[in-house]
């Protein structure tokens, strides 16, 4: 394989000419930071632990656990990297099954949900980029839902989710 002489990368944000000790290691046994009857989250990498330039979290659902409803983000890139287990996905037009090492990149502004449909609990990796304040949406999504459409609207909305069902009188496309 050749490569092109003129490759193009990023500009520098680090300028020092020795490298800082800066990493931050998590072990494979933290307890994960959000568990409820429908699964767990594990903030790998946060948008405070990022610098915003990205957040990524691992999503264990339990079985024929809700997901998320058919949405879009205006301000951030999502993908999906399947661990184990299955997991339906809408990738814009249809929903199709993900199994163990598959992986779905949705652009922003791309309509996606997800769902497991299956009788098993599956695992999950989910990044969002650039990054965001995803904690209190995980945290608090399921309480706003009881509160009704219009304060779960806003909520979502704050968190850059804007769900096709908020928007098209309950009528969603995607089944």
């Amino acid at each position: 394989m050749s490569y092109p002489e003129d490759l193009t990368y990023p500009e520098p944000r680090y300028h020092g000419d020795k490298g800082e000790v800066n990493a931050v290691f998590r072990p494979a046994d933290t307890p994960p930071d959000l568990s409820s009857p429908g699964g767990s989250t594990s903030y790998l990498a946060t948008n405070d632990s990022t610098g915003g330039e990205f957040g990524l979290y691992k999503v264990e659902l339990a079985a024929r656990a809700a997901g998320a409803k058919v949405h879009f983000h205006k301000a951030m890139s999502e993908s999906f990297y399947i661990l184990s287990g299955e997991l339906e996905l809408y990738n814009g037009e249809k929903w199709v099954k993900g199994r163990t090492g598959d992986f779905l990149y949705v652009p922003v502004g791309g309509l996606h949900g997800f769902r497991n449909a299956t009788d098993e609990p599956m695992s999950m990796l989910m990044l969002f980029s650039p990054g965001a304040p995803r904690e209190e949406y995980f945290e608090r999504v399921a309480e706003m839902s009881q509160r009704g459409s219009e304060e779960l609207k806003r909520f979502r909305v704050r968190h850059d989710s804007y769900f096709v069902e908020d928007f098209d009188n309950g009528a969603e496309q995607a089944g």
